[in-house]
């Protein structure tokens, strides 16, 4: 008898404990500076219940019932008297049993804020997950998952590249120089199809368990941060993937924004800045879906507000992320961008961000960041942007041809703009990432002009990002994006090369990551290429010089962009050279004895520490 009684008694708690299938967010903490959170309670007909807390320092200020009944909002304050522990949550309905459910407050752990902040003393090295390195084979499949590709052959299906894989070769990263990771999307991406790319998350606090899961994720973190390593997360505000169970099951009608007919964004960011914008065409460029399977966020609604920035809250405070990387920036409701940078930087006042600002004009690209310089009317707190103008510039610079507005000229005029930003330093420098063409297939396979455009990456404003492989020679075009998407040779243990060992490597790959690692180790190791003062000069028949300086090193750089050598005089330069004598080639290491004339090869960037 008692046997039976002990097996209805579980029956019965499981089936009480089923109402609740989900708590977000997952945990909290005591001695937040804002000390509200709004917990997203989700089972079958929760709104029917009613909670109640019992916790020192802890009050329930509001329950929120939607339209949506599987849905409960709690509204908490955690007062400085509150401790660390376990709040009981009691479930009650008149005629139904009550039920408990823990939601745990943790001690926050000031440690993990140690390398917070992501600026122009970092190299940032971009890596698409599922394409760098298999770690651990045991998760390139996971029972129950929506996508169950795995075909190397397939751009398009999963290869199994995880996190494993990168911890696996932080060595090789560490030799590159590299003081910051940036990893694409790495939350739960449980769609159908093209799931590797992360860029439509399915949950907000999981890690995909393919690439390991949140155990994964903290490990490889710890593993960065003992190096010195930064990890950046790259964040998507402005939609969801349509499996993530908040748009299956929508708490209210205006989670998302909906049309009555399938309604693209038009993906023209002039309409947030135009004075003649017509309202039809600003509400297609923000309320419109990015894509059929990207449901486009409703930021107006207050709780998808709490739910997005709580849930990038967690992640900084539970895994130590030192920067964001922010999607589709431009696609954002700017006024809510204002209110979550406004919340990061309450808790976080270290923690630094970049968006992803892909549009065209310096203007364009200036009215996204921080402080209302340019007659935005908002401060958005956005730190810095990725430099697509400066994408451009060094394209032009190195593949255009010469005159008034072409060659490095365009380099120039687009640093000459820089009085646009707050702080131009923070903005990412880049020679290719993800969805643009890798830059050794930019520059027509020209190994001079690859080297030029990585010593410029290298010594220009801001903070230089490379894209994973750029180092080693990987080339190919973004059409389609899945050729710029391969996998690091070496990453899988079936691979006839590993090219994250030298012997691995040809001797001009070799060349090619020598060449990386010689200048962002020096950059490494001398703050003047860091935050170092920018000084240039207007170009002339195709030759850029530009310096940068502080009160200990100067570093000259010339940019000669002329399939001839030149002889540069250096009359010109004097401001800049201040007096200095001699040189080194910080690549070379050749010593140079006298500054007034300078041999400069064809088609190259030529680096040199000035000496008294």
């Amino acid at each position: 008898m008692r046997i039976v009684i002990a097996i209805i008694f579980i029956c019965f708690h499981l089936v009480s404990f089923a109402q609740v299938n989900r708590i977000e967010p997952l945990n909290w903490w005591v001695g937040m500076n804002n000390p509200n959170v709004q917990l997203l309670i989700y089972g079958d007909n929760i709104s029917k219940k009613t909670v109640e807390i019992d916790y020192t320092g802890v009050e329930l200020i509001n329950q929120h019932k939607v339209e949506n009944p599987n849905y409960l909002f709690l509204d908490l304050k955690i007062l400085p008297t509150a401790k660390a522990g376990n709040i009981s949550l009691l479930f009650k309905e008149q005629g139904k049993k009550t039920f408990v459910k823990k939601y745990e407050l943790k001690s926050r752990d000031e440690s993990k804020r140690a390398l917070q902040g992501v600026n122009a003393s970092d190299f940032v090295y971009l890596i698409m997950p599922d394409r760098f390195a298999n770690g651990d084979p045991s998760n390139d499949r996971v029972k129950g998952m929506a996508d169950q590709s795995l075909n190397r052959d397939s751009m398009y299906y999963r290869h199994g590249g995880d996190l494993q894989g990168i911890i696996n070769n932080l060595d090789y990263l560490q030799e590159l120089g590299v003081t910051a990771l940036w990893l694409n999307p790495v939350l739960t991406n449980d769609q159908p199809l093209t799931s590797y790319h992360g860029y439509a998350n399915t949950e907000s606090y999981h890690v995909d368990p393919r690439f390991g899961g949140n155990e994964a994720y903290r490990k490889l973190i710890d593993a960065c941060h003992k190096r010195g390593i930064k990890m950046i997360q790259d964040l998507v505000h402005n939609h969801f993937g349509t499996e993530h169970y908040t748009i299956k099951d929508m708490p209210m009608k205006d989670w998302v924004h909906q049309w009555n007919t399938f309604t693209k964004t038009n993906y023209r960011e002039q309409v947030h800045m135009d004075p003649y914008a017509a309202k039809s065409d600003k509400d297609i460029m923000l309320n419109g879906w990015f894509d059929r399977h990207m449901p486009d966020m409703n930021q107006d609604n207050p709780y998808v507000k709490n739910y997005i920035t709580q849930s990038h809250i967690w992640w900084i405070e539970e895994m130590g992320i030192d920067g964001f990387r922010l999607d589709t920036y431009a696609y954002n409701d700017l006024a809510f961008m204002s209110e979550w940078g406004k919340a990061i930087d309450a808790e976080y006042p270290k923690m630094t961000y970049f968006g992803e600002t892909w549009v065209h004009g310096i203007p364009n690209q200036a009215y996204f960041t921080k402080s209302n310089r340019i007659n935005q009317g908002i401060d958005t707190k956005l730190q810095g942007v990725t430099d697509f103008q400066a994408y451009w510039a060094i394209n032009e610079a190195l593949n255009g041809k010469f005159g008034w507005m072409d060659g490095v000229v365009r380099l120039y005029n687009t640093f000459a703009s820089d009085f646009m930003y707050e702080d131009p330093y923070q903005n990412v420098v880049f020679l290719d990432n993800h969805d643009l063409s890798r830059y050794l297939s930019v520059v027509g396979e020209d190994f001079n002009k690859y080297k030029s455009g990585i010593a410029w990456l290298l010594t220009t404003r801001g903070i230089p990002q490379l894209y994973y492989g750029t180092e080693i020679l990987m080339k190919n075009f973004a059409s389609p994006d899945g050729l710029v998407r391969e996998d690091f040779p070496g990453g899988w243990s079936k691979d006839k090369a590993n090219k994250f060992n030298r012997a691995g490597r040809s001797e001009k790959e070799n060349e090619a990551f020598d060449y990386v690692k010689t200048l962002a180790n020096y950059r490494k190791n001398n703050p003047v290429l860091q935050d170092g003062k920018m000084l240039q000069y207007i170009p002339e028949d195709g030759i850029y010089v530009y310096f940068r300086y502080d009160d200990h090193k100067r570093i000259m750089i010339v940019m000669n962009s002329k399939q001839e050598a030149i002889n540069l005089q250096t009359k010109r330069f004097q401001e800049g050279i201040a007096g200095r004598q001699q040189a080194i080639n910080i690549v070379t290491g050749a010593q140079i004895n006298s500054l007034e004339e300078l041999a400069i090869p064809a088609v190259s960037t030529q680096v040199f520490e000035l000496k008294k």
